[in-house]
């Protein structure tokens, strides 16, 4: 099973260089790592370029002009670039714990997919941990909130069972699935353009399709790095698409992945 660490982005190296650090301390490697740029500037490129030439891992920058929010476009961009079995997927403002590569990859099977949580670092701690290149939080550190997501316990991580329902737990962030099942249901609407519902309108696309959702807890932990919150400009749009999505029980977008194959 080939599998790809897939990191949407968009103009905050700082953050990025935090998460790549994380990316590159794993217990258990990825096949690759996909960066999917929303159009970041000079210094992300950069940043990048650094990592490219210093890595054992395969590091692909996939990049698209800055014309908004247009996430979706760039993760169907990126995914269409992999030939990976198994897609891996998290935000570039997360950084990882060093077995979430393995944990996703350990609990991954034929017809699944999994869904994580964060552990969120408070606002007040940005500064020192920038200053510090600190990617590891321990249960008992200050700088988080939410702890008790911080526990790795492979045994209780296990315990959870697969279910055709869809959750309200599902964060983009902290996701796994195969990229066949990506496929089926064409990827990522592009119709939704700025913040909200991207993710949760894909995964009932998924949902529709006969694929199970599987929570993982106790492992598969990141670490949200704080920041102010995108604009929701277009979030009724969104949610309108999400909506019929969910009533038609539809499996298919037609603006997706497929123009990129």
């Amino acid at each position: 099973m080939k599998t790809a660490l897939l990191i949407s982005t968009y103009n905050w190296p700082e953050a990025l260089d935090l998460v790549l650090k994380s990316a590159l301390n794993q217990s258990q490697f990825p096949d690759e790592i996909l960066i999917a740029d929303d159009g970041s500037k000079e210094a992300t490129k950069a940043l990048i370029n650094n990592y490219q030439e210093k890595s054992t891992i395969p590091i692909k920058h996939i990049w698209q002009e800055d014309k908004g929010f247009r996430r979706s476009a760039i993760l169907n961009k990126a995914i269409a670039s992999s030939d990976c079995d198994y897609v891996i997927q998290i935000d570039g403002d997360c950084i990882i714990h060093k077995d979430f590569v393995k944990d996703h990859i350990s609990i991954s099977e034929e017809g699944m997919f999994l869904f994580g949580s964060r552990v969120n670092i408070k606002k007040n701690a940005l500064s020192d941990i920038f200053k510090n290149d600190r990617f590891q939080f321990s249960f008992f550190s200050g700088d988080i909130g939410k702890r008790t997501r911080n526990l790795r316990i492979p045994l209780l991580r296990d315990r959870y069972k697969a279910s055709p329902l869809f959750s309200s737990k599902v964060r983009g962030c902290n996701i796994s699935y195969w990229r066949k099942d990506f496929l089926a249901v064409n990827g990522y609407n592009e119709e939704m353009e700025g913040w909200g519902r991207e993710d949760s309108e894909f995964i009932l696309r998924v949902l529709n399709k006969g694929v199970l959702g599987k929570r993982l807890r106790y492992g598969g932990i990141v670490y949200h790095l704080y920041h102010p919150e995108s604009s929701k400009s277009n979030l009724i749009d969104n949610e309108k698409i999400q909506q019929k999505t969910n009533q038609e029980k539809l499996v298919w977008c037609e603006n997706g992945v497929t123009k990129y194959l």
